[in-house]
This record gives structure tokens, sequence and C-alpha cells, in this order.
């Protein structure tokens, strides 16, 4: 067993052993405890961090260094992600690839202190102009965040794309056992530019429309074929399955095993990525389980983000007839009770299906 480490230095370390040179952002709670251990942190490796004047400039300094082939990352939450939004449009028609932390706080604005899931449609829809994904990895552990910040950079690299660690303000507070990974050696990518202005790709700063739209589509493809993930528990036999991911997840994860053990025949089913969405699980929910009655989400959100996903991706593999329902709680974390007492005005027909 690792030692105690809080969730937001837990994962800032592991982007240091996965090999960044550069960390560059603009402090805002609950993120800032990442890029306060990182001042330090990668200075005393002699790696650079960058305190930017705002967010643009952050994401734009990370634009460059994601320009020369370079490892970076950024960190945020809700409002500062927000405000990158441009220049991540701009990486995405680049192919320029990096790492964002976003330890989503609830709310619109300015919003407030408290973990919420309020991002889940921004970051899932790409967020910013034009017509590009980003993977979203989702994790619920401190344990899991560690692992997925250190794989993120080699997914980022390999389809050139952004990939978002999405966690929340209770994920990078909280203290867990951990497990470090070992360091990474430190290497630029080979189509990094160096100065000599020599494009190394025709496609790298070109402006072929239909061949970029083609690459586009292709390298779009490409991530959804091959990076959804996920979890189930108890799915097989399950007359209702819960959908949650990150903190939500984690509390449905205990809920479900107690639930099972009193007889009820419920189930989990844990994305974590967000992006793709993990459709291949309805599938084989599709296959597997003739008996199931339902698919319930549960959020923390106003109404349900991530309710419309389920519902699409539910009737995209022939699970149109079932009803899909939305726990929603606004911030924090969901109680037991509360969920359970929410599930059983599911079933006496008190609180209707969203699709």
């Amino acid at each position: 067993m690792g030692d105690m480490i809080k969730g937001n230095i837990a994962v800032a370390e592991a982007a240091v052993r996965a090999g960044i040179e550069v960390y560059a952002g603009y402090p805002i709670t609950p993120s800032t405890e990442v890029m306060e251990y990182l001042s330090d942190r990668l200075p005393a490796l002699g790696r650079t961090f960058i305190q930017a004047e705002s967010e643009l400039a952050a994401i734009n300094m990370v634009l460059g260094v994601s320009a020369c082939g370079r490892r970076v990352l950024t960190a945020s939450s809700g409002p500062g992600i927000s405000l990158k939004q441009e220049g991540i449009s701009y990486m995405a028609q680049m192919n320029f690839p990096c790492v964002i932390l976003n330890v989503v706080r609830w709310g619109n604005g300015l919003g407030s202190l408290d973990g919420a899931q309020t991002d889940y449609l921004r970051e899932t829809r790409g967020g910013g102009n034009g017509d590009y994904r980003n993977i979203v990895l989702c994790p619920s552990t401190v344990q899991e965040t560690v692992d997925l910040m250190y794989e993120a950079f080699d997914i980022a690299e390999k389809y050139r794309c952004i990939v978002v660690v999405m966690t929340d303000s209770g994920l990078g507070q909280m203290m867990e056992p951990c497990e470090m990974p070992p360091f990474r050696e430190i290497k630029k990518c080979d189509w990094g530019l160096d100065g000599t202005y020599k494009v190394k790709r025709a496609d790298f700063l070109g402006r072929n429309i239909p061949g970029e739209s083609e690459e586009y589509i292709r390298k779009v493809r490409a991530m959804r074929d091959h990076e959804q993930r996920w979890e189930t528990y108890g799915a097989e036999d399950a007359e209702y399955i819960f959908v949650a991911f990150g903190m939500c997840g984690r509390v449905m994860n205990g809920l479900v095993r107690e639930m099972r053990a009193a007889g009820e025949k419920v189930g989990l089913l844990r994305p974590i990525t967000a992006w793709p969405f993990p459709e291949k699980a309805f599938e084989v929910l599709r296959e597997k389980n003739p008996q199931l009655k339902g698919l319930i989400t549960v959020e923390t959100n106003g109404e349900g983000q991530m309710v419309e996903d389920v519902a699409l991706y539910a009737k995209k593999c022939g699970l149109g007839h079932l009803p899909v329902y939305a726990l929603p709680y606004a911030c924090g974390v969901p109680k037991d009770d509360v969920v359970k007492a929410d599930f059983e005005k599911i079933r006496a027909g008190k609180i209707k299906e969203v699709f």
C-alpha cells in the first residue's frame, strides 16, 4: 500500500513522472494546489513552471510548447477552463496534443467551491468553436487519477489530440493511499517544430480543408473505436442499472453492492471515458440482460447531463424501449439513503423517465 496523498498533489506528481517538461497555468480553486506543488517540483528537476498572467495566456503557452513536440500540462476549473476554449480549439485544429486537468466546481459563471459534474456537456462536446472532440477521462479514486494521468500523455500523442482528465473538488481534496508510477524518460516527439521552419508533415499547418476534414473524421472514429473505457458490477442480471462516473460512480459502487446484498436486482455501469462514451457497454447489455427494466443516471448537476448520452446510446444499441431516468443532485456527493429513497420513487412511478 502506498503513502497517503491528497488527490491534487497525486495527479500533479503523476504528470511529473509521465514526463511533462512544462506546466503553464493560472490559479483557481479547487485546482490551485496542482500548480502550487509544481511551482517547486518542476524547477527542482530542471523543468519549467510558468504562472501565466491569465488563463488565455496559459493555454497559448501550452499551444507553443506542444507545437515543439514537448509534453505539457495545464490545470484549471470551471470558468478557467471556459477561458481556455479558444486556444483548445486552435490546438485541436493543428493536431497539437496536450493534457488538461479540470477539477470541476459547481455552478454557472463564477460558480462555487463545491464539487460537481456541471462541465460534462462542455467537455464531451469539445467546448470551443468548430468540429472536434477531446478524450475525457473520469477517475473515481486517487489511484485511478494517478494511473489515468500517467497514461493520458501517451493517448494524446497517439492521436495528436487533447486529453482532459476530469475530476472534481472532492477527489482533488481527499487523501488516499496511492502507489506512484516510475519516472519516464523525457523525449521529444518527432513531428515537433525545432526552429528550422521545415514543416515535417504536409498537413501540419496547411489549409487543405477537404483533407483536414477527412483526417479529422478518421481520427475521431479511431478514438471512438479504441478508447472506450468502462466498468460494470452486477449488470448481467440487474433489472435496473445505475450509470454514474467520477465521485458519483464511487458512491454508487458501494451502494449497489449494499443493495444487491439485500436482494435488490440492481447493477452499475461506470463510464471511465465520458468521451468516447462507452456505447459498447450497451451492446453487451442488449445481448446478456433481457430482463433489464430501466437505466438510471446519478449525477451532480441541475437536471442531468450524461442522461442525454445514456438515452442516445441505449437507442443506438437497440435498447430504445427502456425508460431512462435521471437522479441529479446539484453539488457535493449524493448520500446513500437519498439515492435509495429516490430509487423507490422511480419504481413507484413518482419520478418519471427523462427519455
